[in-house]
């Protein structure tokens, strides 16, 4: 089998991004439907609360050394966090175990990396006004791209483990990692 180029007419979530919501009549931290959420509909939700700077911008934070992360809320059935990149943040390969999740773009630009098999990783640059959602199968790293960077992510079920990808002797190994430890890449 032959590794076919990568074109830019590739299906990946980060590619499918739409821009943030309007408020009205949105899925919000007020009116959640005590249920697990699908990949769009925690889209919705990261939107919404990326479209609301009061709900997280006490948390907004930057460093080069360790990337900056806050839990906006966490409930039995959805988890948000606040994330703060500079340019040389980077979670590595890795993927959230069973939840779907979504990202927004509140501020500034970020990288999503693609897994690809036989080629380079696909990368898509998603910009403030940005959000995506994904399923629980979705490997991805993210890396900074602007100083200054606020990304709303959402996941359901709410994390718990993730799995951090590395290559070691030509083989594609996963270590469990719990929610709550920074991402950074591990090979």
């Amino acid at each position: 089998m032959t590794a076919q180029p990568v074109t830019d007419d590739i299906v990946v979530p980060a590619r499918q991004a739409s821009r943030l919501v309007e408020l009205n009549n949105c899925l919000s931290l007020d009116n959640l439907p005590g249920r697990d959420l699908d990949p769009a509909e925690l889209a919705e939700l990261a939107a919404s609360i990326a479209a609301q700077p009061h709900l997280w911008e006490e948390h907004v934070a930057f460093s080069d050394e360790e990337r900056v992360f806050a839990s906006v809320h966490r409930d039995a059935n959805v988890d948000v966090w606040l994330i703060c990149w500079t340019p040389v943040n980077d979670t590595g390969w890795h993927d959230h175990d069973v939840s779907s999740g979504a990202v927004a773009v509140a501020r500034g630009k970020l990288v999503e990396h693609n897994l690809a098999i036989g080629v380079e990783s696909i990368e898509t640059e998603v910009s403030a006004g940005d959000v995506y959602g994904f399923g629980p199968d979705h490997i991805h790293r993210l890396t900074g791209l602007d100083k200054g960077s606020v990304t709303v992510h959402a996941y359901s079920p709410p994390l718990w483990r993730m799995g951090q990808y590395s290559v070691r002797d030509g083989v594609l190994r996963r270590v469990s990692v719990s929610y709550a430890d920074e991402l950074r890449p591990i090979d």
